[in-house]
C-alpha cells in the first residue's frame, strides 16, 4: 500500500510504541533481576521478563509483516550517511528484536527451565538442557540486550535532534494522535527569498 502521507499508519504507531514500552520494562526488570538473590520474587520477575520477551518476540513478527506489506511515508530530505544510518540501523533493532526473546528462550531451555506464558500456556523447549549451551546464549541474550538498549539510546537522539535542532518534524511521523503539516525541508540560510 502506497501512501502520500508524512505520517505512519496508525498500526505502525501503535505497534512502536508498545513495544518500546515493552523493551524498556524488559531491560529494566532484567538489569534489576540478574543480581536478586533467590526468591519467591526473583522467580515471579523472571516469568514476567519471560511474558515480556515472548510478546516482543510476537509483537516484532507482527511489526514486520505489517512494514513489509506497507510503504512507509515519503522520506525527509536529508544527508545520505543519516538515511543510510537510519536504514541500517533499524534493520540492526529488527535483528535485535528477535534475537534477544529467542536467546532468552534457548537459555531457560538449555537451563532445564520451562516458559509457560502468562503462567497459563506451556511453550515447547527449543533445545535439550546442557549447561554449556546456558552459559554461551546467556552471553549472546545479554551483549544483545546491551546492543539494542545502545540502539534505542541512539534512535531518541536522532529523532529529538532532527525534531528540534533540524525542525523537519520527523519525530511527529512516529508520534500517537497529531496530525502534523506536511512534512517540508528546512529553508536554505543561503537561498534568496
Amino acid at each position: 500500500m502506497v501512501t502520500n502521507d508524512p505520517r505512519y499508519t496508525p498500526t505502525a504507531i501503535a505497534l512502536h510504541w508498545v513495544m518500546a514500552a515493552m523493551i524498556f520494562a524488559a531491560l529494566a526488570m532484567g538489569l534489576y533481576m540478574v543480581d536478586l538473590s533467590i526468591s519467591p520474587q526473583k522467580l515471579k520477575l523472571y516469568s514476567w521478563h519471560k511474558w515480556l520477551g515472548v510478546t516482543i518476540f510476537v509483537l516484532a513478527a507482527a511489526r514486520l509483516l505489517w512494514r513489509l506489506s506497507h510503504t512507509p511515508p515519503p522520506s525527509v530530505p536529508m544527508p545520505a550517511w543519516q538515511a543510510l544510518s537510519a536504514r541500517w540501523g533499524h534493520r540492526l533493532m529488527y535483528v535485535l528484536f528477535f534475537t534477544i526473546p529467542l536467546s532468552g528462550w534457548i537459555f531457560s531451555s538449555a537451563k532445564g527451565f520451562p516458559t509457560v506464558y502468562l503462567g497459563l500456556f506451556p511453550l515447547p523447549d527449543l533445545v535439550q538442557k546442557s549447561e554449556e549451551l546456558a552459559t554461551a546464549v546467556k552471553l549472546v541474550h545479554k551483549f544483545a540486550s546491551y546492543g539494542l538498549a545502545a540502539f534505542v539510546l541512539v534512535h531518541i537522539a536522532a529523532a529529538l535532534k532532527h525534531q528540534f535542532v533540524e525542525k523537519d518534524r520527523i519525530l511527529l511521523r512516529m508520534w500517537p494522535r497529531t496530525r502534523p503539516a506536511p512534512i517540508q525541508p528546512p529553508d536554505n540560510p543561503e537561498e534568496p527569498k
